[in-house]
């Protein structure tokens, strides 16, 4: 017995398949969104790459780019079939595919839904590669001379500034590294002198941070330089004074900035599932209401459209006992070419 049998007419037949035309154009617009995403996603993580240490993964963006494209070419193709179902001529050619076109849009519709788990599940992997790069990054910021690390201090400045952060967890982090070239400190000095000679490692540490951490919406000239010191200070207490620099952490402002991109794509992908299983069923009920018609010669005659030929309990048994037989057969070939080798 088929599942949910529904009746139609010309009329019915025909404002399905317009609708379904306008769905699969729709789908069509949303597959070059995704598409574009994609590749933005893709460009964005390019921009940051020495921020994670050059180990991101640039398997989701790729595979929203493919996504993307293999969307238009299955919805164009469905509103082509849509397009032409009112024509027994044309639509003739298109009959034989259909099958196997609403299975390959089922394994597609799986694809999407692995798609949108990975955009979920990379923020994760995107914590820990930020907080690595980061922290190279902050280590690196002096090394202006060196090759392959010329251009961290500028990137490091761009996204603080972009971002609104300092530092990798917080300002803080700046104080536990040199980030002032060797070049650029006057080792005559008594103060310089006394700071290395006090650092085991012989670095000039200070309570410091770079000019890209100071807020600009500060009331007060910013403060870079002995920043927990209130007494070198006028008027000026650090535990107060939250719009002298920004106080979060740059790791804080890119999972955000990344995440809230990837559950976006994720949350539209979710979203596009539902479209694409819309369309699906409604081709099933067009192409089935087709093949039923009392008079294939009358456009005019009534039929019959469903979702499944059979109940879902005897489509899956049928589906089972069609894989067993596949496997059978592959058993069977088996035997058979080791039974000629045996004979040879």
């Amino acid at each position: 017995m088929a599942l949910m049998k529904v009746k139609f007419d010309l009329l019915k037949r025909v404002k399905l398949a317009q609708g379904l035309w306008l769905m699969y154009w729709l789908a069509v617009m949303t597959g070059i969104l995704v598409f574009s995403l994609g590749l933005f996603f893709k460009i964005e993580l390019r921009k940051r790459s020495e921020m994670m240490d050059n180990n991101e993964s640039h398997f989701v963006p790729n595979l929203l780019i493919l996504v993307g494209l293999a969307a238009c070419g299955l919805n164009v193709f469905g509103g082509k079939v849509c397009h032409d179902s009112l024509d027994a001529v044309k639509f003739a050619k298109w009959k034989p595919m259909v099958k196997g076109y609403l299975m390959g849009c089922f394994a597609f519709n799986i694809l999407l839904f692995f798609t949108a788990l990975l955009c979920f599940c990379m923020q994760f992997q995107l914590y820990f590669a930020l907080a690595e790069g980061l922290k190279n990054g902050i280590k690196y910021y002096k090394d202006t001379d060196t090759p392959g690390r010329c251009f961290m201090k500028r990137t490091l400045d761009m996204t603080q500034i972009e971002f609104r952060c300092c530092g990798n967890n917080n300002y803080r982090d700046w104080f536990e590294v040199q980030w002032i070239s060797n070049r650029y400190l006057d080792f005559s000095n008594d103060e310089v002198k006394d700071r290395v000679l006090s650092n085991v490692e012989g670095k000039f540490l200070m309570e410091s941070v770079p000019f890209s951490c100071c807020n600009p919406g500060s009331p007060r000239p910013c403060i870079q330089h002995q920043l927990t010191n209130n007494s070198a200070h006028y008027d000026y207490d650090h535990h107060t004074e939250e719009l002298n620099i920004w106080t979060r952490g740059c790791r804080e402002s890119l999972v955000a900035y990344y995440g809230g991109m990837m559950n976006s794509i994720g949350g539209l992908l979710l979203l596009y599932i539902i479209l694409e299983a819309g369309v699906m069923v409604g081709l099933q009920y067009l192409t089935t209401s087709l093949e039923t018609m009392a008079d294939p010669e009358n456009p005019e005659s009534e039929s019959e459209g469903w979702l499944l030929e059979k109940s879902v309990k005897e489509t899956v048994a049928d589906f089972i006992a069609k894989i067993k037989g596949l496997a059978g057969a592959g058993n069977q070939v088996g035997e058979g070419e080791e039974a000629v080798a045996t004979v040879s």
